[in-house]
């Protein structure tokens, strides 16, 4: 329960943080004439795990929305790991 009162406070920054992803991970598919499910696995990969390597963006555009989608990745991980831990350590309530 403390979980989800957490991130309801939180949603607006988090959906910002995914928009911005998505957003980053659309232009650098546009950029490099990939399909929308290697986008969406693209941007997906890039914001979790900085990149397996399958999809590799060739112009400089590409490569920095990249970047950013994978500090962004980052961002947002340690976002949600310190909403969890948070609301591990809340005491429950008493009703």
């Amino acid at each position: 329960m403390a979980l989800w009162t957490e991130l309801k406070i939180l949603w607006p920054i988090v959906s910002a943080l995914l928009l911005i992803q998505f957003t980053l991970g659309i232009v650098a598919g546009v950029i490099e004439k990939w399909s929308l499910g290697e986008t969406i696995y693209f941007t997906f990969i890039t914001g979790l795990t900085i990149g397996y390597g399958d999809f590799v963006p060739k112009h400089f555009i590409s490569r920095l929305a990249a970047v950013v989608i994978g500090i962004d990745g980052v961002v947002l991980m340690g976002l949600i790991a310190a909403i969890a831990v948070r609301a591990l350590d809340t005491p429950p309530s008493d009703k």
